[in-house]
């Protein structure tokens, strides 16, 4: 489970340029959860996410994962039970290495690193059965160096290495907004797989509503910092785009008009 409590963050405290990024947020979710985020810019989508995964400490609040409260737990501690997938397709892969290369390095996050020989037969056969799953015929190139790959191959790259040992939460920031529309589509089909499959608890950030109400169990709505709207269930099933909009209206106030103009159909 995620269990974020009353968390507030501050960013130039006390300045001229204070700015308040969360405000007192609460978010829960139970295992399995694949929950969309959507809002508009500066509503804090991915300040949360940073949060989670300890980019950098919270001003107030608790966040706690399965259980364990993580809020002051080092970034580097909670990359051995996070997997994240950035908005930019070059980060997160090393492009000089090999494909098996990224795939071993994720595989062994978290592992004591040793002297011992490098990619075994049973790994790299491990590593072509997942590559395999994502229907690009990544698993026919194991040896190209990822810099050769297109931003979508690169993409759905660091997705398998984000979740190639099911973590406990995984976090999509944007993960498709730099590719092209055919391109993010199989990207965010490969993504639905993988979490379905694996049961993964997941929060996607996205700015496409489309996308926010088609995937996932559960989507939520971010405005100044905190969430305003929390829709699941048949709820959720029987949601358009135009009635998203208008719940928005009705939670967001005066500023709706503003923000619209930022949010994809």
């Amino acid at each position: 489970m995620l269990d974020i409590k009353n968390v507030v963050k501050v960013f130039n405290p006390h300045t001229i340029n204070e700015k308040v990024a969360l405000n007192g947020l609460n978010l829960h979710l139970d295992e399995g959860d694949f929950v969309t985020v959507i809002g508009g810019n500066g509503a804090g989508k991915s300040t949360m996410l940073n949060a989670i995964s300890g980019v950098w400490p919270v001003t107030r609040g608790k966040i706690e994962i399965n259980g364990k409260d993580v809020t002051h737990l080092p970034e580097h501690k909670r990359a051995s039970f996070l997997g994240r997938v950035f908005q930019d397709p070059m980060t997160g892969t090393a492009a000089n290495m090999q494909i098996e290369e990224n795939l071993a390095l994720a595989f062994r996050r978290g592992k004591i690193h040793t002297l011992r020989k490098g990619i075994t037969s049973a790994e790299r056969k491990f590593y072509k059965e997942k590559l395999k799953m994502l229907g690009l015929g990544l698993e026919d190139r194991m040896t190209s160096k990822v810099g050769l790959l297109s931003g979508g191959q690169r993409q759905a790259l660091t997705l398998l290495m984000a979740t190639l040992k099911k973590p406990k939460l995984l976090l999509l920031d944007e993960h498709t907004a730099a590719l092209d529309p055919r391109t993010a589509s199989k990207v965010l089909e490969i993504s639905n797989q993988i979490i379905e499959e694996d049961k993964l608890m997941t929060l996607m950030v996205t700015h496409n509503m489309r996308d926010a109400i088609r995937y996932g169990n559960r989507l939520i709505m971010m405005h100044e910092g905190r969430v305003i709207l929390d829709i699941k269930g048949e709820e959720k099933k029987h949601l358009t785009v135009d009635m998203l909009l208008e719940q928005f209206a009705k939670a967001s106030g005066d500023e709706f008009a503003s923000d619209r103009a930022l949010l994809s159909k």
